[in-house]
């Protein structure tokens, strides 16, 4: 089993790395500090899992996910995350995750994670799964956000957290009119006017 890291801190790398090497199945484990770095890894081989973190220096950890699904579907992507967010959690499954765990994850608890995903099945703690049913129940009131598309999602998060056009726009490789076409659109979708009004949405419903 060939596994990718994917995690801007070395620390973290270092200590996924030592846990997997429990596993005697593992016959590679290899590293990227940022979303990038990750896809070009799986240009150049194929590997059975990706631990990808959430928050990466280049990209959003959704949108690597989102691009991994489609080029590698065989792939099995497990989601790493600072935080509980079950509202990253439920976006992650529905574009393809096949888990999701927190940092402080036990070491046991994620190298039952690796060997449920590896077999092809689902994981996440009982803990998020409470929540997400939760979650799931008060689905008729569906959040703002959760109308839009995944892009529309990710650059939402660049706005909130105050990143201008063009910052955005050379992180995705888009022009700025683009962006701004997309700015547009989200705050028809969510009826806001300002930057300010996102940053606020997004802190209240713990997205950034």
């Amino acid at each position: 089993m060939k596994i990718l890291i994917c995690d801007d801190h070395k620390i973290v790398r270092d200590g996924l790395r030592q846990i997997l090497r429990q596993l005697l199945s593992v016959s590679l484990i290899a590293e990227a500090a940022a979303g990038n770095e990750a896809i070009d890894l799986l240009r150049k081989d194929h590997f059975d899992i990706l631990l990808l973190d959430i928050s990466l220096p280049d990209s959003n950890g959704l949108e690597v996910l989102q691009t991994v699904k489609a080029k590698w579907p065989s792939t099995n992507v497990l989601m790493l995350s600072m935080h509980p967010q079950e509202q990253y959690a439920k976006r992650a499954f529905s574009l393809g995750a096949s888990g999701y765990l927190t940092k402080d994850t036990a070491s046991e608890e994620l190298l039952l994670a690796i060997t449920k995903v590896s077999q092809g099945g689902r994981y996440i703690s009982q803990a998020m799964a409470e929540n997400l049913a939760i979650l799931l129940d008060k689905e008729d009131k569906r959040e703002k956000h959760e109308l839009l598309s995944g892009r529309e999602f990710a650059i939402m998060l660049r706005l909130a957290d105050g990143k201008s056009l063009q910052d955005i726009a050379e992180e995705l490789f888009i022009s700025n009119k683009t962006v701004s076409t997309y700015r547009t659109r989200i705050m028809e979708k969510m009826g806001f006017h300002k930057n300010t009004e996102l940053t606020r949405y997004c802190i209240e419903n713990n997205l950034i």
